[in-house]
């Protein structure tokens, strides 16, 4: 069965407390969060969240991380270290998977390295790292090519190593680009179509819902998609737009991804 969540930026106004407990009121089946959710919080805070958590009835899905390995040496290996403490989050809140992403890939690195050798060898750090504690990793497209993200997947060749398809976050989409503008060039769904296959985790992005239908993504084609190969996981809503009720706008999503999922 498909699991309805959201991920805590979409309502970071709130305190984590009160974000589970507002996804609960909700009916929402899971809770992701990034990293930075946590930052000040000792290990008998991050206890009671989960104790809360298992109360609510809400598994905690994933936890975001950066781990954009295009910089310097020094600048990788400190974003090595911030995925190895998410990992570590990961294993002690009993989330299954950690959230990196890609980012635009420039031609080398900042210090003149090229760039793939050392970003697959730190994907591969970070895959190993995090197998120890049986976490897997999931990529998320932030933004991407397709193919950028399947041979990502190859060069690292670990068997916890897997996707987090995010449908407004590649080359092209609305989310990549100014005011919502799409790329007519560019099919990003297309992206879409061949990342799903190696998905452990859906993140669905709404910008303008206010009507109960997102106006940005083509949210039929995508259901579609999902269908199509069988997905069984967690479906993450990540609300960007601007309205001032986000808990309404989560809520609408909510339906709105029932409606097309079930």
């Amino acid at each position: 069965m498909i699991k309805i969540g959201c991920n805590f930026l979409s309502l970071r106004h709130l305190p984590v407390e009160d974000f589970i407990r507002t996804c609960r009121d909700l009916n929402l089946d899971v809770v992701d969060f990034h990293q930075s959710a946590f930052n000040a919080l000792q290990r008998d805070d991050l206890a009671r969240i989960k104790d809360l958590c298992l109360r609510c009835g809400l598994p905690i899905g994933y936890i975001g991380v950066s781990g954009l390995f295009h910089g310097t040496a020094a600048e990788r290996q400190a974003q090595l270290a911030t995925c190895r403490e998410a990992a570590k989050l990961a294993a002690f809140l009993g989330s299954p998977i950690i959230r990196l992403f890609c980012g635009r890939m420039p031609r080398t690195h900042g210090d003149g390295e090229e760039l793939w050798p050392a970003m697959i060898a730190c994907y591969q750090e970070v895959a190993d790292y995090a197998a120890a504690s049986g976490i897997a990793v999931g990529l998320q497209n932030h933004p991407a090519t397709g193919e950028d993200m399947l041979r990502i997947r190859r060069d690292t060749d670990r068997p916890n190593f897997h996707f987090i398809v995010d449908t407004g976050q590649w080359y092209g989409s609305p989310g990549s680009a100014p005011k919502g503008e799409t790329d007519p060039d560019i099919d990003f769904y297309a992206f879409i179509e061949q990342t799903l296959p190696y998905a452990a985790y859906l993140r669905t992005k709404f910008y303008r819902i206010a009507s109960g239908r997102e106006e940005w993504l083509d949210y039929d084609r995508i259901a579609a998609m999902v269908k199509a190969v069988g997905y069984n996981g967690c479906v993450s809503i990540v609300y960007e737009g601007d309205a001032e009720d986000r808990v309404e706008q989560v809520r609408l999503a909510a339906a709105y991804l029932r409606t097309l999922l079930r």
